[in-house]
C-alpha cells in the first residue's frame, strides 16, 4: 500500500498500491479493456494483470485504462496504454518510459511565468517510494472528451535526473515501469487539484512537493498557483466534468483472469450517468468518510480503485494472521479459513450509513489456487489502527460513484462517494 503523502485542504489521499504478490503471465489489454464501449462520455478499463514486469511480474488488482495525449490544440498525440486508474489522487501522472522508450511527445514545460523558471513535481508515498519530474502541458483525450492543456507530470523525465533531496530523502524511485508497475496514473479523485491551497500560499513553501527550477537540476521548493498544480483533467472536460463512475461486474469468489468495465463521465449529465438510487457519503476536506469496524468507531477511510486490497487492522476482531515473508503475497492476510466480515460506513456529515459486508480469503491460496487470476474481491492486508482504505476489492459489482468537490450534481454538491 502506497499513501501520498499530500494532505492538506483541497488535497488528496493517494492510495497506488502494487500487489504484495502474484504470478504467472497476464494479459496486455492495450487500451485496458474489451473494446470501446457506446458513450461519448464513456472510457474502457480493464483488469488484466498488466504489463509484463520481469519473467513472473503480474499486477494483481490493477484497473487499467489508455489515455490520450496530445501536444495542447495539435493532432500529434500518443496512446499510452495501461495507465492506472486511481480514484484515490488527483492528476495524471506519466512515466517518461511510458510506451517502451522515452515519452515521444515533445510536450510544452510549464513554468511559473512566461519565459520563467519550470515547475517539477514530487508525489511522497508512505512506502517510502516517489515519482519525480517536471509539469508539462497536454491535451486530454478520453472517450470522446477533450481536456485542453492540462498540466501532467512526466515522472523520470532524463533531463531531471537530479532528484531534490527533499523530495527523494529516505525513499526510493518509482519513475521506472518495473517500480510503479504501469505507464502512469490517472489521478481521478474528489479534488479538482492535487494539493490545491496548501501548495500556493503557504508562508515558507512545502518541501517534498512543488519545486521551480531554473535549470532541470536547480530545482528549490516553491509556492505554485493552484491552476499550475496537477489537475483532474475530468474538470476540465468542456462537459461531464463534475465526476467520474467506476463500473466493474462482480468476480467469483476464486478470482477472475480478466475484468473489463467502464469509467463513465458526469454524474447526471446523461442518461447513462445519472444517480439513480445510490447511497451518498459526503467526505472532508481530505477525501475522507467514516467506517465502524469492531470496536473502532470512527475510523478514517476512503474509497479508492488505485489500492489493490482492502486494507484495515483486524486486531480488534478475529486477529487474522499474515502471510510469511516467504510466501507469494508477503504482508496480506491469510486466514485457515476466510473469514466473512461487516464494517458500517457513514459519510463524514449527514446520517446516512451502510453495512458492508465483505470476505477475506488466504492470498497464498487464491494464487496458488488461480496462477492467471488478477481480479480478486477477497484480498486484504493490515493498516494503521486509524485507517481503512477501501481499495478495488469494493468496486467489484458497484457502480462507485466520485464526485468532485466545487460541482453540483443532482446528489448535491461535491465532494462525496456514493455507490
Amino acid at each position: 500500500m502506497r499513501k501520498l503523502l499530500a494532505v492538506i485542504v483541497c488535497g488528496t489521499l493517494a492510495l497506488i498500491a502494487g500487489c504484495g504478490g502474484g504470478s504467472g503471465g497476464g494479459t496486455t489489454t492495450v487500451g485496458g479493456g474489451g473494446g470501446t464501449p457506446p458513450g461519448s462520455n464513456v472510457q474502457a478499463i480493464a483488469v488484466d494483470g498488466g504489463l509484463p514486469l520481469t519473467p513472473a511480474g503480474f499486477f494483481v488488482n490493477g484497473v487499467f485504462t489508455t489515455v490520450t495525449v496530445c501536444m495542447p490544440g495539435t493532432t500529434t498525440c500518443q496512446a499510452i496504454d495501461h495507465v492506472l486508474v486511481d480514484t484515490g489522487s488527483v492528476g495524471l501522472r506519466l512515466l517518461a518510459s511510458a510506451g517502451g522508450g522515452e515519452f515521444s511527445l515533445a510536450l510544452q514545460p510549464e513554468t511559473i511565468s512566461a519565459g520563467g523558471s519550470s515547475i517539477a513535481n514530487c508525489a511522497q508515498f508512505l512506502d517510502g517510494t516517489f515519482l519525480w519530474g517536471p509539469m508539462e502541458l497536454a491535451d486530454v483525450k478520453m472517450g470522446s472528451e477533450v481536456a485542453p492543456s492540462v498540466p501532467v507530470q512526466v515522472a523520470g523525465a532524463t533531463a531531471f535526473a537530479t532528484v531534490p533531496t527533499s523530495c527523494s530523502v529516505g525513499g526510493t524511485s518509482d519513475n521506472t515501469l518495473a517500480a510503479l508497475g504501469a505507464n502512469g496514473i490517472l489521478g481521478v479523485g474528489l479534488f479538482p487539484q492535487d494539493c490545491g491551497p496548501g501548495c500556493a500560499n503557504a508562508a515558507t513553501p512545502l518541501p517534498g512537493f512543488y519545486y521551480t527550477c531554473a535549470t532541470p537540476s536547480t530545482c528549490a521548493s516553491a509556492n505554485v498557483p493552484v491552476l499550475l498544480q496537477a489537475q483532474n483533467p475530468v474538470t476540465m472536460f468542456p462537459v461531464d466534468n463534475n465526476g467520474v463512475i467506476i463500473e466493474l461486474p462482480a468476480v467469483p469468489a476464486a478470482g477472475s483472469a480478466t475484468v473489463s468495465g467502464s469509467m463513465i463521465f458526469g454524474i447526471g449529465t446523461q442518461s447513462n450517468n445519472t444517480l439513480g438510487t445510490a447511497k451518498i457519503f459526503p467526505s472532508d476536506l481530505s477525501g475522507n468518510f467514516i467506517t465502524s469496524f469492531g470496536t473502532n468507531t470512527n475510523i478514517q477511510s476512503f474509497i479508492d480503485s488505485g489500492s489493490n486490497g482492502l486494507f484495515f487492522l483486524d486486531s480488534v476482531t478475529t486477529g487474522i494472521p499474515l502471510c510469511s515473508g516467504t510466501s507469494q503475497a508477503p504482508g496480506f492476510y491469510c486466514p485457515t479459513a476466510t473469514q466473512s466480515l461487516t464494517a458500517t460506513q457513514k459519510g463524514a456529515t449527514g446520517t446516512t450509513t451502510n453495512a458492508v459486508s465483505f470476505s477475506i480469503a488466504n492470498a497464498n491460496s487464491l494464487i496458488a489456487g488461480n496462477p492467471n487470476g488478477a481480479a480478486f474481491s477477497n484480498l486484504g492486508a493490515p493498516a494503521g489502527a486509524t485507517l481503512f482504505d477501501w481499495g478495488l476489492p469494493f468496486f467489484y459489482g458497484k457502480n462507485v460513484f466520485v464526485a468532485i468537490e466545487g460541482t453540483t450534481n443532482p446528489g448535491g454538491a461535491g465532494p462525496f462517494w456514493a455507490y
